[in-house]
Formats: structure tokens, C-alpha cells, sequence
């Protein structure tokens, strides 16, 4: 939260929008076709640090900001059992018993999955409205569908609960109310509040709530708003308030405190880090080596060659070869006349 809200002065602020009106006012018979169209105020802020984190600041006025002109359009879920054109009569006949009169359109969510699926119907979609308002229980499907077009040009639905009671009063605060959206990448940010139709008064007490709901919700600390400036489309910002040079010398100081401590904590994540590591290393140098136990190693197996052993005979083998020799000698001497036979010697 910011600790110094910033002190408007109502005076100068009413002549700065007053010197806008007239700007504007000159500008419209000049260049616009139609002159009675109402343009847009917008209050710019500058902070004295780029923000930390992302943050979307929802602001209430206590005067409308939008004309009765500008069209709105409503996302629905689709009711069970029933087709995209009977939800969307259902929902119809509800905002008119609830007494809700600034919707000019009701879209069921089927409808748009289908029938706004090319992208040039989501064009075409985006240009026909100046703000969309969807039923918080289909609003996590709705970015699939619309496309990086609606996110570019802030014009992202807002949500709002259908079931409520007082569903007119929310619908109405949603509608003329106002979004600040805050990034981390810079330190300016701007937030519509006004048109060049609404009186001085309407409109400078309109910027005083702005600034005071933004400079209570920021999450910051210290002196927060640098300068604050006015402005339309078209024309110059005219500023409206500037800090105190002597704030400059507090964010100095806390940007150094916080520099110091992220030095403090670096060195105290390195401290840790380093006795985690000597720790460590005491430990191993603590623990013996040990020895690693010698299994003895057996000598493996020579494998000796087989001897292969003879086949033993079988008895009277030796009488059957004698036997086998003597006849074939015997057919060779009876088949050859020229051998000569031994006769028999004489006793």
C-alpha cells in the first residue's frame, strides 16, 4: 500500500479540464464530421519506480463515463436443453425484469465458437462494441476464442455475476466505472474517466476519485505518484500534479535500502552456501578410506585332451582275421595255375 496520498488542487484541475473541453471542443467543429460526438478523458499517471509485479486496479466513479450511445455487448453461458436463440431470449428476458438497460446485445457462447470463428468476423465483432461484458462462469474460456485483438486493444470482457440480486447495480458500476491496468515495464499507465460531454464539476470530481482509489490499492511503498497529467486522443497532456522534489531524495534512500539488503541476503545465501560446502568436505576428509577386501582368485581348469580309446574286440576276433586271410589265399591259388602248390613232405 502507498504510504503519501497526493493533494489535488480542485481549482487547478478544474481549469485544466476546462482549457481541455475547449480544445476539444474547437477541435470537434473543425475536423469531425459529426460534432456532437463525445471524445474521451483519460488521467496518465507517472510513478517515481517501474512497478514490481502486474496489477489491475478496478476503479468506481461517481460519475458515468461512458455516453448512452456507446453499444455493449454480453457473453453468456449456454443453458442446458435449450438452443443458442432460446438462451438467448432467457437472457434477455432477464436483464429487462432486472432493469438492466445498457446491454444492446446478448451472444451465447455457442454462438461465438461458431459463428465468430474467422477472423474477420472477430473484427468485425471488436468494432461493433465499445466494451463487452461476459458471465464469470465461462470466463476462463473466453480468451481462446476472442483472440490477442480484444487483449491488444483493452477491450478484454469484464465479468460480472448473473445470478446476483442486484444484478442492475453491478452491471452499472461495471460499465461506468473504469480499469487501471499496471505492468512491470514501465512507469506510466493511463485510465479512462471522462468524455468531453460531461460538465467541469462531473469531471473533475471524477479524477479526484480516480486518484485517490489508485494511489490506496497500489502495492508500493513510499512516495508513489511522480506526476499526474489530463488528456484526450488528441491533444497535449496538461498536468494536474507534481511531486515534491524532496520525495525524489526518499526513493533514493529506498532503492538503497533495498539494494543493500539484496547485497545482504546475496552475501548471507553465500555464506551459507560456502559453509554448506567446507562442511562437506570435512566430512569426506573424516571417513577412512576403506580397504578393499582380496576374494583369492582360483586358477581355472586346464582341460586335459581326451585320449581316444580304442574299441576292445570281441572275443575270437583274432580266429575269425586267420580264418578270413587263409581262405582268400586259398581262392587266389585255385583261381592262378602258375603258383606252384608245396607237396606234402615225407615222414
Amino acid at each position: 500500500m502507498a504510504e503519501q496520498e497526493p493533494v489535488l488542487d480542485r481549482v487547478q484541475v478544474k481549469k485544466a479540464v476546462q482549457a481541455l473541453q475547449a480544445f476539444l471542443k474547437t477541435r470537434s467543429t473543425k475536423e469531425s464530421l459529426f460534432p456532437d460526438d463525445a471524445q474521451p478523458i483519460s488521467v496518465l499517471f507517472t510513478f517515481w519506480r517501474i512497478p514490481k509485479e502486474p496489477q489491475t486496479i478496478r476503479i468506481p466513479l461517481p460519475h458515468g463515463q461512458r455516453t448512452d450511445t456507446e453499444e455493449v455487448c454480453l457473453f453468456t453461458r449456454d443453458e442446458p436443453k435449450m438452443t443458442p436463440e432460446q438462451t438467448q431470449r432467457f437472457y434477455k428476458k432477464l436483464l429487462e425484469e432486472r432493469g438492466v438497460k445498457n446491454i444492446t446485445e446478448v451472444i451465447p457462447y455457442k454462438v461465438l465458437k461458431t459463428e465468430y470463428k474467422p477472423f474477420e468476423a472477430k473484427r468485425r465483432l471488436l468494432g461493433n462494441f465499445a466494451m463487452f461484458v461476459s458471465d464469470d462462469r465461462i470466463r476462463r474460456l473466453l480468451p481462446s476464442h476472442l483472440g490477442k485483438h480484444f487483449y491488444l486493444r483493452k477491450k478484454e470482457p469484464l465479468t460480472v455475476n448473473l445470478q446476483s440480486k442486484q444484478l442492475a447495480r453491478d452491471i452499472q458500476r461495471l460499465i461506468q466505472g473504469t480499469n487501471l491496468k499496471i505492468n512491470s515495464k514501465g512507469s506510466c499507465c493511463m485510465a479512462r474517466v471522462a468524455h468531453s460531454g460531461m460538465s467541469a464539476d462531473e469531471v473533475t470530481e471524477n479524477i479526484a476519485a480516480a486518484v485517490q482509489t489508485v494511489t490506496a490499492k497500489m502495492r508500493m511503498k513510499g512516495p508513489v505518484m511522480k506526476v499526474i497529467h489530463i488528456k484526450s486522443m488528441k491533444s497535449v497532456a496538461l498536468p494536474i500534479y507534481t511531486s515534491n522534489l524532496s520525495n525524489y531524495g526518499v526513493v533514493e534512500e529506498a532503492e538503497q535500502r533495498t539494494q543493500t539488503s539484496k547485497e545482504q541476503e546475496t552475501a548471507r545465501e553465500t555464506t551459507t552456501e560456502d559453509a554448506k560446502q567446507s562442511d562437506a568436505t570435512a566430512e569426506e576428509e573424516e571417513i577412512p578410506q576403506l580397504v578393499p577386501i582380496v576374494t583369492p582368485t582360483k586358477e581355472p581348469k586346464v582341460e586335459k585332451p581326451l585320449k581316444k580309446k580304442r574299441l576292445a574286440r570281441a572275443p575270437g576276433s583274432a580266429a575269425l582275421t586267420m580264418e578270413t586271410r587263409m581262405q582268400t589265399r586259398r581262392s587266389k591259388s585255385a583261381k592262378d595255375p602258375k603258383v606252384k602248390r608245396k607237396a606234402p613232405k615225407a615222414k
